[in-house]
């Protein structure tokens, strides 16, 4: 039994085809007959891929373009503009650092996110050109990332918390925030790991995905609260127009006078206990200014109220000695 073809495929006789064409110059049938595997295949695999790579830096160059901020510009960069921004602009050169990198990490994020989109389309794409069957390898991705997302689930969980920190700008570069077990001022901003120096130069690597509340210091403005000790034989109205008085001048210096927002606010007394009274003056401060603003005008009401004669609580107590016999 022969089982060679007798006659030319049928395609052959089709004029304008391809493969009537390839027949017609080489006179092979086995070519003429893979004419369109092996000619059209490659191209469209070809194209498919060109198509994918142009796309891809298309679209890298939007989001660069969205996200670049202008050299010496405080401006928001285009990406950022419809998101709701917290970061005060009295920080300066911090706020600018902060808009930058959050920019640059949401881009970041984008331009993974379009890469593997736009390959992964290409590659299926690609598969689908070559006549293999693509549901058995759905199902076996499907399998294989849910198998994946179990044992990450850590670093899904931080890399989603980074997400949407970075969306809601609950805190950025410049910040002092308390995070639960570590507090101080931020210095860097990632999807994963948040990274804190607090007061005595210890540097933290916080975790987005454990972080289940923020105190964030650095928004908006801060409030300066000064309590000052009294004992209870003060004239309480005398000492709280002293305090008012000595505040102002104070915050009217060169040194403190760019911190301060608004005018002092004395509060008077704020709590009495059995070792004394207790007056509070609050200031209401550029962020992150208040305590410095709080030393300063701790140091200088004790100072102004000693001098008034002022005695500071158990001071009858203490005076009682032999030294005060």
């Amino acid at each position: 039994m022969n089982l060679l073809p007798t006659e030319p495929p049928a395609c052959t006789r089709e004029a304008g085809s391809l493969c009537y064409q390839v027949f017609q110059v080489t006179k092979n049938e086995w070519l003429s007959a893979s004419a369109g595997w092996l000619l059209t295949k490659p191209i469209r695999i070809l194209m498919i891929v060109a198509v994918a790579f142009l796309l891809r830096y298309l679209v890298r160059r939007l989001i660069n373009r969205v996200t670049r901020m202008p050299s010496g510009s405080s401006n928001l960069p285009a990406l950022l503009r419809p998101l709701r921004e917290k970061a005060p602009e009295v920080l300066g050169s911090a706020v600018m650092e902060r808009r930058r990198q959050r920019a640059a990490t949401i881009g970041s994020v984008l331009k993974s996110m379009a890469t593997f989109l736009i390959y992964g389309l290409a590659f299926i794409l690609v598969l689908g050109e070559l006549g293999i069957d693509l549901a058995p390898i759905i199902a076996s991705a499907g399998i294989v990332g849910v198998a994946l997302g179990f044992g990450a689930q850590n670093l899904v969980k931080d890399f989603l918390s980074g997400i949407f920190m970075m969306i809601e700008d609950q805190y950025g570069v410049g910040d002092v925030v308390d995070v639960g077990e570590a507090s101080g001022t931020v210095e860097a901003v990632g999807l994963r790991i948040t990274t804190l120096r607090d007061i005595n130069g210890t540097v933290w690597y916080v975790r987005n995905g454990e972080v289940l509340r923020v105190g964030n210091s650095s928004q908006g403005f801060a409030v300066a609260v000064v309590d000052v000790p009294l004992g209870y034989s003060a004239d309480v109205e005398k000492a709280t127009e002293l305090m008012a008085e000595k505040a102002k001048t104070l915050l009217e210096s060169e040194g403190l006078a760019p911190n301060v927002l608004e005018p002092p606010e004395m509060l008077g007394v704020e709590t009495v206990t059995p070792e004394g009274i207790k007056l509070r003056l609050t200031v209401k401060v550029r962020p992150g200014k208040q305590w410095a603003v709080q030393r300063a005008l701790r140091a200088h009401l004790l100072a102004a109220l000693d001098e008034a004669g002022f005695e500071p609580p158990l001071g009858r107590f203490m005076a009682s000695g032999p030294a005060g016999q």
